[in-house]
């Protein structure tokens, strides 16, 4: 195979001082971050994640554990054979049919890396290995060098590598180093450590390892005690020019580094770090959607950089602060990441300024008089809603009861599960227009049924990407709260609907969007230059 590795130090002399200021972004999403529970992937997904990584500017994609499984090893084939500007990298225990399995599903890559683990701590030594240090040593040169006889890219990896005596960190190095391995990492395998001791294990290393120069140092942490994107950015300023971390932060136990918070903040607070990725930023909303879409598991709306709530604003003074300056109150611009623009969440907090600028944007401009009766209006919806959604002040502008904001409603609604699986729902909707629609459908359950004959009622595709209930009160008839999530025309969309039955709930949830969109399909009718010329 010996294929080059364009990213690899053992280039020139002044290719490395080319890339002295550049951090290597590897992503194991794929491999650590796919084996985590409620994370795994098929072969399809996984390829599909795999092109996202790649247009996104990862240097390094870990596509998987070639020796895990036959699937493994023909998802990494796949994967190797594809793309054509990452480097796709293999794991690999320290054994030689690990590694000739890893070489053979490697073979098709334009560029490809071995990856080699072994634990060096004294207590993997000791209870997992039951090796001394000399046979640890022994182990690890011996698969370098057969790894490089197949690869000309090999990284070594000393499992457990912070809870590892320095000493005995830095002779393993260095004889890996001499056998012809390529970057050293060195991972915090149990979130255990600090920023403050990650950097002094960087700076000991590069001290210390027998021919450092020619190594590419890098951090491989976890999030357990809740430190992995601190340990990494220390192990960087430490002089670390290689980072292992995954999208969305997923992977065994708490999950590693995630990725778009380290490669954001090296942005953000570049004349403190003075290097870079080459990410590119405006990628990385869309790759964690996708990755959540893939797996199925929601993000949590205050996740860093590409939460829901990352860019979005209630408190009535951070609301007013942003609409004199941003820079008040965002250190960085969503369309950076890729996120849609800014949005200034209305809720009880909220106050008449950024009231006013959301009226505007949807076409509404009123005096002061009635935008302060909207506004007492508004102060009191908020009191019983968590959120105020844009139809919800269409309605208080036009005077409607806002919790009826249509322009659809349920007259009728049943649904049915079938003994021998599946369910059908039906339903007749009202316009307000007057029109009357009946449907029904069929689905995996009454959720599904009931969201389908919104879809064929109204006319508007909801593809879901998150679907969940929760319980409102207490008791037996609990009154329960759908949230439906679907992406949509570039666009996030949410449905909430109450009901003490799941299925109405879910149901009014569907419409809840199905009517947003509807709306937000009349205004842009409304500010269509062929409108404004017929209305003239």
């Amino acid at each position: 195979m010996n294929q080059q590795n364009p990213t690899s130090p053992r280039a020139t002399d002044d290719d490395r001082v080319a890339v002295d200021d550049h951090v290597r972004v590897f992503d194991t999403t794929l491999r650590d971050g796919e084996q985590a529970p409620g994370f795994s992937m098929n072969r399809a997904q996984k390829m599909r994640l795999a092109h996202a990584l790649e247009e996104l500017g990862v240097d390094v994609i870990e596509a998987g554990f070639p020796q895990a499984s036959p699937d493994d090893f023909a998802a990494v084939a796949q994967i190797a054979g594809e793309l054509r500007h990452s480097t796709v990298c293999g794991l690999s225990r320290c054994l030689p049919g690990d590694i000739e399995t890893t070489a053979r599903a490697l073979e098709q890559a334009k560029s490809a890396r071995i990856h080699l683990f072994l634990s060096t701590s004294p207590l993997h030594r000791e209870h997992k290995l039951g090796m001394s240090k000399q046979q640890v040593i022994d182990t690890a040169v011996d698969a370098v060098r057969r790894a490089r006889a197949l690869c000309d890219d090999v990284e070594f990896s000393a499992e457990d590598a912070l809870r590892t005596e320095h000493e005995f960190l830095a002779e393993i190095f260095s004889a890996v180093l001499d056998a012809g391995a390529v970057t050293l990492n060195a991972p915090d395998t149990v979130g255990y450590t600090t920023p403050t001791e990650v950097a002094e294990l960087f700076t000991w290393l590069r001290a210390n390892v027998r021919g450092a120069e020619r190594a590419v140092f890098s951090a491989h942490c976890h999030d357990d005690l809740g430190l992995a994107v601190a340990n990494s950015l220390a192990a960087i300023g430490a002089g670390a020019r290689q980072v292992e971390c995954t999208i969305n932060g997923i992977g065994e136990r708490a999950g590693n580094a995630a990725l778009e918070e380290i490669v954001m903040a090296l942005r953000v607070r570049a004349p403190h770090y003075a290097v870079d990725t080459r990410i590119d930023a405006r990628r990385l909303y869309p790759t964690s959607r996708l990755l959540s879409r893939l797996t199925g598991q929601a993000l949590p709306r205050n996740k860093a950089v590409v939460g829901e709530n990352a860019f979005a604003h209630e408190s009535g003074i951070h609301q007013h602060g942003m609409l004199k300056h941003r820079g008040t109150y965002e250190i960085m611009r969503a369309e950076d990441v890729g996120v849609p623009p800014t949005r200034l969440v209305l809720g009880k907090h909220s106050g008449r300024h950024a009231l006013r600028q959301r009226l505007e944007e949807l076409g509404y401009t009123p005096d002061e008089t009635r935008l302060g009766a909207i506004f007492d209006a508004f102060k009191q919806l908020a009191d019983r809603k968590r959120e105020i959604h844009d139809g919800d002040l269409e309605a208080l502008a036009l005077g409607r009861d806002p919790d009826q904001p249509g322009p659809w409603r349920i007259e009728q609604l049943h649904a049915a599960s079938h003994l021998r699986g599946g369910a059908s729902a039906s339903l007749k909707l009202r316009h307000d227009d007057g029109r009357e629609v009946s449907e029904a459908a069929i689905g995996d359950g009454p959720v599904d049924a009931v969201v389908r004959a919104v879809e064929r009622a109204t006319g508007e595709a909801l593809p879901l990407t998150d679907f969940r209930i929760l319980s409102a009160s207490e008791g037996g008839d609990a009154q329960g709260q759908a949230v439906l999530v679907v992406d949509r025309e570039q666009r996030q969309w949410r449905g909430h609907g109450w009901s003490t039955d799941i299925v109405e709930a879910a149901a009014l949830a569907a419409l809840d969007v199905a009517n947003a969109i509807a709306r937000d399909h009349a205004r842009q009718a409304r500010k269509s230059p062929a409108a404004k010329v017929a209305t003239a």
